[in-house]
Formats: C-alpha cells, sequence, structure tokens
C-alpha cells in the first residue's frame, strides 16, 4: 500500500503524523509524496478557527473530486469536533479521532479491503517512544502531554484533545536521548499547554525541561505555549529552568485580550496583571527574552474601549510575536451562543492590532542589526537561503550554510519577521 499524508495545524498535530508515518511504514506501508502515486491519501485535519475549517472543507472536496478511485482517511480534531459535517463531506472515508492515531495501520489496512472503519473518541495511550518518521531530520517533537485544564468559552480544541493526560518523565527523556542520539539538533517541547504538564500526574514541566537539558551533545529546547495561570503556578522554577544555555529564550504566551473582563468572559482564568507579572519576571531574569503571544480579535463582548485595552497592553509587552485571531464561533463552544460583533469592525480593529505589530516587530529586530548571534541552521529557504533560529528564536536568513549546524552570524538587514545576516 502507497500512501500520502498532509498536515494542517499545530506542532502537536505534526508529531501525530509523523507518528502515523512510523506505524505504516512498520507495517510495510510506503509514504509517497504525491497524491498521485499513493492508493491511500490521510488528511490530518486542525478545527481550531473557522478559516482553516473553510479551508479543510474545501480541501476534502476537491481531493475527492480529483482523486474519486482513491481512498481516502481522515484523521485529527475535525474528526471528534464535527463528525456530523465530516459524514456529509466524506461518506466513504475512514476516520481517526486524535487520541486514537495507534489504530492507523488498522484503519487503513481495512480501508483498503472497502471496509470504512473510524476510531474516535478518548483514549490513554502514550505516544512517547512510538514509531515515527521525522519531516525534518533536525528536528525533534516531544509530546509531553495531551489535552488540557482549561475551559476557555472559544475553544472546541478540547473537545477532540480531551483532559490532561502528562506522559512519565522518564519515557520522555528516553525519546529525547533517542532524537539526539539520532543527531537531532532541536527538541521540540510541546503540547496543548506545556505548562500543564504534570498537574495530574505530580510531576512539572521545570523538572522535564532540566531532564531533556541534561542530556550531554550540542542541541537546542524550544517551549511550547504555555496557559498564564498554570505557568504562573511554578513561575520561579520554569524561569530557572530556560536559563540553561540549551533552552531557547523563547516564552510563547498567549495573552488573548488586554482587557479583564473579556478575559473573564472567555474564561480564562488570568488577570492582565498576572500575564504582566509573568512576563516582567522572565525578562528581568532574562534579558534577551523572546516573547510570541497571540490575540483573539472581536470576541462578542468586546467593545472599542475593552480594544483599547489590548492595544496599550501589546503596546506595553511588545512582543516579538504576534498571532492573531478574528473571532468566529467554534462548534459546541459556550460563547457560540453569543451573537458575534459586525465583521467590518472585527476586521478595523484586526488592521489595527497588525498594524500596531508589524510597527513593534520592525523596531524589535533593528535592534539586532550588526550584532553577532549565534544561530541553529534547520531548514532550507522555500525562495532560497538556510533558516537559522537565533538563541532567542528570531528566523534569521543566510545565503549558504550546512543544516544542523551551529553558527555565528553577523546580522545585516531586518524585516518585521525575519532577520537577514552572513556567516563569519
Amino acid at each position: 500500500m502507497k500512501f500520502y499524508i498532509e498536515t494542517f495545524g499545530c506542532t502537536f498535530n505534526q508529531a501525530d503524523s509523523q507518528i502515523m508515518v512510523g506505524l505504516l511504514e512498520e507495517k510495510g506501508a510506503e509514504c509517497v509524496i504525491s497524491m498521485e502515486e499513493a492508493d491511500l491519501i490521510i488528511l490530518n485535519t486542525c478545527y481550531v478557527k473557522q478559516p482553516t475549517e473553510q479551508k479543510i472543507t474545501n480541501h476534502i472536496l476537491k481531493v475527492q473530486d480529483q482523486y474519486p478511485q482513491k481512498k481516502l482517511l481522515i484523521a485529527g480534531c475535525m474528526v471528534d469536533i464535527d463528525p456530523t459535517k465530516l459524514e456529509r463531506l466524506a461518506p466513504y472515508a475512514g476516520w481517526i479521532g486524535s487520541r486514537r492515531i495507534k489504530f492507523a495501520p488498522e484503519v487503513a489496512t481495512s480501508i483498503m479491503k472497502d471496509d470504512i472503519k473510524r476510531k474516535t473518541g478518548q483514549d490513554k495511550a502514550i505516544k512517547t517512544c512510538l514509531p515515527r518518521k521525522r519531516f525534518n531530520p533536525y528536528i525533534h517533537i516531544l509530546q509531553i502531554c495531551e489535552g488540557c485544564l482549561g475551559k476557555c468559552s472559544y475553544c472546541c480544541t478540547r473537545f477532540a484533545r480531551g483532559n490532561l493526560q502528562s506522559y512519565p518523565t522518564t519515557i520522555l527523556k528516553r525519546e529525547a536521548e533517542q532524537a539526539v542520539a539520532d543527531s537531532c539538533k532541536e527538541i521540540q517541547l510541546t503540547a496543548q499547554d506545556t505548562a500543564a504538564y504534570g498537574k495530574d500526574s505530580g510531576e512539572k514541566l521545570s523538572d522535564l525541561i532540566n531532564h531533556v537539558t541534561s542530556i550531554p551533545g550540542n542541541f537546542k529546547v524550544r517551549v511550547g505555549m504555555m496557559h498564564p495561570k498554570n505557568a504562573e503556578d511554578d513561575l520561579e522554577s520554569i524561569i530557572n529552568s530556560f536559563k540553561n544555555e540549551k533552552v531557547y529564550k523563547f516564552l510563547h504566551l498567549p495573552l488573548q485580550s488586554g482587557n479583564n473582563q473579556i478575559l473573564s468572559d472567555m474564561n480564562r482564568g488570568h488577570s492582565v496583571e498576572k500575564y504582566l507579572k509573568i512576563v516582567n519576571n522572565f525578562k528581568s531574569e532574562i534579558p534577551h527574552l523572546s516573547l510570541s503571544t497571540d490575540i483573539i480579535v472581536g470576541y462578542p463582548t468586546e467593545d472599542e474601549a475593552a480594544f483599547q485595552d489590548t492595544l496599550d497592553v501589546i503596546s506595553t509587552i511588545r512582543p516579538d510575536f504576534l498571532h492573531i485571531s478574528k473571532y468566529h464561533h467554534r462548534p459546541g463552544t459556550p460563547s457560540s451562543k453569543m451573537y458575534e460583533i459586525d465583521h467590518k469592525v472585527m476586521k478595523n480593529r484586526s488592521q489595527r492590532l497588525n498594524d500596531l505589530k508589524i510597527q513593534i516587530t520592525s523596531s524589535n529586530n533593528r535592534e539586532l542589526v550588526g550584532t553577532t548571534q549565534r544561530i541553529l541552521i534547520t531548514n532550507k529557504g522555500s525562495k532560497g537561503g538556510y533558516i537559522g533560529r537565533t538563541d532567542s528564536y528570531k528566523t534569521v536568513i543566510v545565503d549558504e550554510a550546512p543544516l544542523g549546524g551551529f553558527f555565528q552570524a553577523e546580522i545585516t538587514h531586518s524585516k518585521s519577521t525575519y532577520l537577514k545576516g552572513k556567516i563569519l
């Protein structure tokens, strides 16, 4: 059996796809690079935002129209979040839910025999140390836990990923050791909320980071998104773990709104003041930290004054990375029962925030021109050149460099989203 896999969404979903490929290849299947070559097409879906839902909906229809003779397997969050719509879209497809990927070989084999199997719902299987095929040989995605503790009013992802399940530190370290032995140069700790790690098992994110960085070798660790509420519980220890030279000085801490009433309406569980305390504590201990944050523009209860509060907080924290999402209803969420605000108003606010983002990130990056940065080269650029990351995880484009190597680079130019440099 030849199969083709396409992945949408987050780093965690990328890892799920890598595991599905590993499991299928272990059973003798062959992963090919185009749909034309494949007997089976696997689409690993994301469903976090309405534009993503529309993109995936259109893609499923297009694939079935172009390749009606090929078998289709739909995996990922859409399966558990919106099965009614998926049934309408692809009535003859097999399904694998986000927490059921260990069944990929079984479901794929059945589909090839015209026996449509669907594995959905929750499962406590541990994904650590499962067979996988890395899509980039220098980057290993380490899934540290799945699910979350939050009940954000706008989020449907939790319906697919379920309750928090942390994986044991001992086997996570074993997987990281194998990755380093395989010459990986970047270990990405990923989860729906890395700061929730261990809150169901008695372990801690800070201890896990220390265990991974204790592994001998020349590599970097990127810590994924943290919920402010959970990061606050072990803040000092997490900050100390970030001081290790192997850890990227990069903090992804979603704010979502700069107004406390909106945060309460969102059921976020943190205030603006607590958020600022976390950021200030990090920056006072790690001055060259890069901050990444997320904002949802146009939540149903957001008025102009609340949005201005968000602009003010962003102006204060000056993030290096800012992900902006316009609010849309998501299936089954409490906020979907509310009226959406006028989309022209939402678009205007999004544009104003984006203008501020470009102003801040351009200014932040200009400050690095003329400096020398240690960078890790992990990718070849789609438009030429090679892509590296500084110790604070900023993107640097250089003309030529071996993949998987660490280099000193002089920063020569800056843009709002990346830097250009030359290897010294």
